[in-house]
């Protein structure tokens, strides 16, 4: 990270117990060190045994990411970054929109048979991603399943997600892969009007589609990182971990480019 990242890390960051002197013992090596080696593998793509050496040991810095990934810190990390965000785009903290999706990829030998499967349209063998973002394409809910889980079936458990976390949403955009029963369940149910955006009658090749094209861009933006081009994780909740890291260094850098150049806006706590 640049130091100007760091400072819209550090505002953000969770306060570890021992601080607040709720137990625990006091981290070994510096944050700003541990965070950079996550985002380094998530970046790059690396193994983690080949860690380079100018980070702290492999497994200390997994031991980090296990923690932080069990514990929910990542994610608190990942919704303060995006409630900042969108302050900054003009938008309130939370949202009243999303757009849900999803995305198969293939998986590494390391994904154990009972969390992957084959998915029949799109020929993959590896696990699906389901996700939705807000109207600014930030990612709002993550959901890592076999690939062979239908989009309705998971589209259940991540709308229901949706709702308890984000209790403002009311409207989701999708495609034609949600329709059926699941409309009228997400309205009786979870009180969401889900919206589905149907391509052109006659439209071939590639159609830039309402509200769609949003979330294709978070994929593309996820896909830059080169740990998540296929999952290599042999926890689901590892993968969804690894998107929500890959979003915060996309958050932080916005955000740094952001006070760069309006440094008269940023309040003086981050300065």
């Amino acid at each position: 990270m640049t130091d100007a990242e760091w400072r819209v890390v550090r505002a953000a960051l969770p306060v570890p117990a021992w601080l607040e002197g709720r137990g625990g013992q006091p981290e070994a090596y510096c944050h700003r060190e541990m965070l950079d080696a996550v985002r380094y593998l998530v970046d790059n793509g690396v193994k983690w045994r080949a860690m380079p050496a100018d980070f702290p040991p492999w497994d200390r810095v997994y031991a980090f990411f296990r923690r932080w990934r069990n514990q929910g810190l990542a994610g608190e990390l990942h919704d303060r970054l995006r409630s900042r965000c969108r302050t900054e785009a003009g938008r309130d903290t939370e949202p009243t929109a999303g757009i849900v999706d999803s995305q198969s990829v293939k998986a590494a030998a390391t994904v154990r048979a009972d969390s992957r499967g084959f998915d029949g349209g799109k020929l993959i063998n590896g696990r699906k991603r389901h996700i939705v973002v807000d109207t600014l394409g930030l990612l709002l809910q993550v959901l890592v399943t076999g690939a062979d889980t239908t989009d309705r079936a998971a589209a259940c458990t991540l709308l229901a997600q949706i709702r308890a976390r984000h209790r403002r949403i009311r409207l989701v955009w999708a495609d034609g892969s949600y329709t059926g029963p699941l409309v009228d369940w997400a309205a009786d149910a979870l009180d969401i009007a889900l919206t589905v955006v149907q391509r052109p009658d006659g439209a071939r090749g590639f159609t830039v589609l309402p509200r769609r094209w949003v979330v294709e861009r978070t994929f593309g933006w996820l896909m830059g990182s080169r740990r998540l081009a296929r999952d290599y994780e042999t926890l689901p909740t590892s993968s969804e971990a690894i998107m929500m890291w890959s979003m915060t260094t996309l958050m932080t850098r916005r955000l740094a480019r952001r006070a760069a150049a309006h440094p008269q806006t940023q309040p003086a706590a981050a300065a």
